[in-house]
């Protein structure tokens, strides 16, 4: 009685572990889709802010399918805030003190051209 509880609790795990070939094919197809649209802003030669700001778009988007299906991380609440929100939170810190230490070395440089930086 217990070796066929056993094998339901393992195949109930293998049935929520896998998942359908259907989903990956329409993933690599949007992941198709989004390329050449990325590829056009290039072809159509859009310039300035446009252009940086679709090939950005682009980018995050074929960047959160990936991690959300190949990864796995649709489908796994807790890996999908370890993965996503650590590494994000630090990286905004970063830009922060970056921004900071800009500013900082922008004023000192400016500051020496003005006054002069020697004695």
């Amino acid at each position: 009685m217990e070796n066929t509880n056993n094998i339901e609790k393992t195949d109930k795990k293998e049935e929520a572990s896998t998942h359908k070939i259907g989903i990956y094919l329409w993933i690599w197809t949007l992941l198709f889709v989004l390329s050449f649209f990325s590829y056009m802003v290039d072809w159509y030669q859009f310039q300035g802010m446009l252009r940086w700001s679709l090939i950005l778009f682009f980018m995050f988007l074929k960047a959160g399918l990936i991690m959300a299906f190949f990864m796995h991380l649709f489908w796994e609440r807790y890996a999908l805030v370890n993965v996503l929100l650590w590494p994000m939170t630090a990286i905004a810190c970063f830009i922060f003190l970056m921004a900071a230490e800009f500013q900082y070395t922008l004023f000192s440089r400016l500051f020496y051209f003005v006054v002069g930086g020697g004695a």
